[in-house]
């Protein structure tokens, strides 16, 4: 992961209703969440709900699929590790034994 993917995907959560709805994705597993399920659970409108879930698709961290008349959101767990080995991959590097 580069910088600028990064710093993309720390701004979309950087929002704390984005946050709340990338946590609640990413507590669901792999099989992420209706959007219907997510708008009950946050209680937000469904415009403000597609806002938000149209900011975490653009950086990666979230995909939707559809079955049949139900959209289901998913967490992009790639992109959550890569972001998260990305803030590491450097720790203490300057740091002398």
């Amino acid at each position: 992961m580069n910088t600028e993917i990064a710093a993309k995907a720390l701004k979309e959560l950087g929002h704390p209703t984005r946050l709340t709805l990338f946590r609640c994705l990413v507590k669901a597993g792999h099989k992420g969440l209706p959007v219907g399920h997510l708008q009950e659970s946050l209680q937000i409108p469904n415009s403000t709900l597609s806002h938000h879930l149209s900011s975490l698709m653009s950086a990666g961290l979230v995909k939707q699929h559809r079955e049949g008349r139900v959209l289901h959101c998913i967490p992009q767990f790639d992109c959550l590790e890569g972001l998260i080995q990305f803030l590491q991959e450097e720790c203490c590097a300057e740091e002398t034994c």
